[in-house]
C-alpha cells in the first residue's frame, strides 16, 4: 500500500477578472442594487405624494379664491347679463385674481363664451373639456388638469346660483390657472432627490463593504483552513462564533476535519502495519528460503540419478523455490520503496555500456537487438537502472515475442526545452490489450483473471516504475503501430555535478 502524498497546491495571484467575479464584488453590487432600488422606490413614492400635495394645494386655493371673487362680484351683475356685462364681469375677476395669473371666461345659459375674441370651436374643446362643461351645466363644480400649448393648466368650472338659494342662475364661470410655478417646484423636488441619491448611493458602499467583510471573513478562514488540511495539517479547526448559518458551516467543517483526521490516522496506522508485516514476513522467509535453496541445489546435482518421477518433483521444487526467492526479494524491495528507505547512489556512467552489461549478465545477447549510441553519459544509479532494464527486457521476453529491441537516444523535451534520456524496449508480440495498458505498472496485476500462476512475481513492472520515479523520470507503455508493445523510460539527462 502506498503512502498518500499531500502536495502543497500552487498559489495563484487572483487577476482582475477573478476579483470582479468574486463573492465580495457580487455582495457589494447586490447591496448597491438593493440600496439603489430602495432609494428609487422611496423617491418615486415621495415624488408622487409631494406632487399630488402641491397640485392639490394649488387647486384648492384657486377654487376657493375663484368662489370668493365670484361671490363678491356677482351681486353687481345685472340679470339677464348681456355679452358686454359678461365681459366686464370676467375682466373684474381677472383683476382680482392677478396673483393667480388666471384667465376667466363666462357664459349665460349655454350661450357664447365671453370673451370670445380668441376662442374657436376647437379652442372650446381644448381649453374647456366637454366633461368639465357638462358637469358645470348640470350644476356641479368641476376642475381638470390639462396640457395647453405645452404648459400645464388647471381648468376650473363653477355654476353660479342665486343668493341664499340653490337655484341655478344660468351663469357659468370658467378659469384657466397656469401651473408652471407648481411644475417648477416639482422639478426642483426631483432635482433635489437626484442630487441627494447619488451621494447616498456612494455612501452605501461603506455599509456594503462592512457587510461583505462580515460575510467573507468566515469564508476566508474556511479557505485557509481547507488549504492547511490540503497541506497535511489535519488538526486544523475553525473558531465558531455566533449561531447563524456561517457558524453552522464552521461546526460542520470542524466535524468533517475531526473525522478526516481520525480516518487518515487509522489508514496510516493500517498502512504502517501492512508495510511492517510485508517486510517482516519477507525478512523471516529469507533464512528458510536460503536453506531450501541450498538443499534444492544439492538435489539438482543428483537429479540425473533418480527415477523419472522423483527427478521431475525435484526439478519442480527447485523451480518454485527460485520463484519464491525472487518474490521475497521483490517484496523486500517494494517495502523499502513504501517505507521511503530507497535511496539513489548516483554516478556518471556511460548509458550504452550500462545497458550492454545488463544484457550480457543475463545471457540475452541472442534474444535482444541493441541500438546503443556511444558517448551518451548521465548521472544515474547503475544498480537501479540495471533493474529497470532487466525487468523491461525480461517482461518483453516472457509476454512478447523475440527478438526484443532496446534503444537509447537523447531527445529535446518540447515543453521544458531540456535534453531527456530515452530508453525504449520493444517486442514483436501481439501487443497489450488497451484495457490493460493503464494497469501494467500496478502491483500483482494480471491481464488474465484466470491465470493464477505466472513466471514472475507480479512486482517487476511496479519496481521498475518506482526506480524510474526515484530518478524523477517516467515510464510509459504503449503499442507500436506495426504491432508489439513498447516501453519508454524518460529520464532527465544530467551530467557532471548536477543533482537529480
Amino acid at each position: 500500500m502506498r503512502r498518500p502524498v499531500l502536495r502543497r497546491p500552487a498559489l495563484r495571484r487572483p487577476d482582475l477578472g477573478t476579483v470582479a467575479r468574486g463573492l465580495r464584488a457580487r455582495l457589494v453590487v447586490g447591496f448597491l442594487l438593493v440600496a439603489a432600488l430602495s432609494a428609487l422606490i422611496t423617491a418615486a413614492l415621495t415624488f408622487k405624494e409631494a406632487r399630488n400635495a402641491i397640485l392639490k394645494r394649488t387647486q384648492d386655493t384657486a377654487v376657493q379664491q375663484l368662489r370668493s371673487q365670484v361671490a363678491s362680484q356677482v351681486p353687481d351683475l345685472r340679470f339677464p347679463p348681456s355679452n358686454t356685462d359678461l365681459l366686464k364681469f370676467t375682466q373684474g375677476l381677472e383683476r382680482a385674481g392677478q396673483t393667480q395669473h388666471w384667465f376667466v371666461h363666462a357664459r349665460y345659459k349655454g350661450g357664447r363664451m365671453q370673451p370670445d375674441n380668441v376662442l374657436t370651436a376647437k379652442d372650446m374643446d381644448t381649453r374647456f373639456p366637454p366633461g368639465v362643461r357638462d358637469k358645470v351645466g348640470a350644476g356641479v363644480a368641476a376642475f381638470q388638469r390639462i396640457d395647453l400649448d405645452g404648459d400645464p393648466v388647471l381648468v376650473i368650472g363653477l355654476p353660479v346660483t342665486y343668493r341664499d338659494s340653490s337655484e341655478k342662475s344660468g351663469l357659468e364661470v370658467y378659469a384657466l390657472v397656469p401651473l408652471r410655478e407648481d411644475e417648477a417646484n416639482v422639478r426642483a423636488l426631483v432635482n433635489a432627490a437626484q442630487s441627494g441619491a447619488v451621494p447616498a448611493l456612494a455612501l452605501s458602499v461603506v455599509p456594503a463593504l462592512i457587510a461583505a467583510r462580515g460575510v467573507l471573513r468566515p469564508v476566508r478562514e474556511l479557505r485557509r483552513a481547507t488549504q492547511k488540511i490540503t497541506e497535511g495539517e489535519l488538526d486544523t479547526r475553525l473558531k465558531v462564533t455566533g449561531r447563524d448559518e456561517l457558524a453552522d458551516l464552521s461546526r460542520t467543517f470542524n466535524d468533517m476535519a475531526a473525522a478526516l483526521e481520525e480516518n487518515v490516522a487509522e489508514l496510516r496506522r493500517m498502512e504502517a502495519n501492512s508495510r511492517r508485516f510485508a517486510a517482516d514476513v519477507s525478512h523471516e522467509l529469507r533464512t528458510p528460503l536460503a536453506a531450501m535453496t541450498a538443499v534444492v541445489d544439492v538435489l539438482d546435482e543428483d537429479a540425473a540419478g533418480l527415477d523419472p518421477d522423483t527427478a521431475y518433483a525435484v526439478r519442480l521444487i527447485s523451480e518454485e523455490t527460485g520463484k519464491l526467492a525472487r518474490m521475497v526479494e521483490d517484496l523486500m524491495e517494494i517495502s523499502r520503496f513504501d517505507a521511503g528507505a530507497a535511496a539513489l547512489h548516483l554516478d556518471e556512467v556511460d548509458v550504452a555500456e550500462t545497458v550492454r552489461k545488463t544484457v550480457q549478465a543475463r545471457g540475452w545477447q541472442d534474444k535482444v537487438t541493441t541500438d546503443l549510441p556511444r558517448g551518451v553519459r548521465a548521472r544515474l544509479d547503475p544498480r537501479r537502472i540495471d533493474v529497470v532494464v532487466a525487468n523491461l527486457i525480461g517482461n518483453a521476453l516472457r509476454h512478447g515475442g523475440e527478438p526484443v529491441g532496446i534503444a537509447v537516444r537523447v531527445a529535446r523535451h518540447p515543453d521544458r526545452g531540456e535534453d531527456r534520456l530515452l530508453i525504449e524496449v520493444a517486442d514483436n508480440g501481439p501487443g497489450i490489450d488497451p484495457e490493460v495498458l493503464p494497469h501494467v505498472f500496478d502491483r500483482f496485476y494480471k491481464a488474465d483473471a484466470a491465470r493464477v500462476r505466472s513466471e514472475g512475481s507480479g512486482l517487476g513492472l511496479a519496481i521498475t516504475s518506482e526506480n524510474v520515479r526515484l530518478h524523477h523520470g517516467t515510464v510509459m507503455a504503449a503499442n507500436a503501430p506495426a504491432g508489439g508493445a513498447v516501453f519508454t523510460v524518460d529520464l532527465p539527462l544530467r551530467t557532471g555535478e548536477e543533482e537529480v
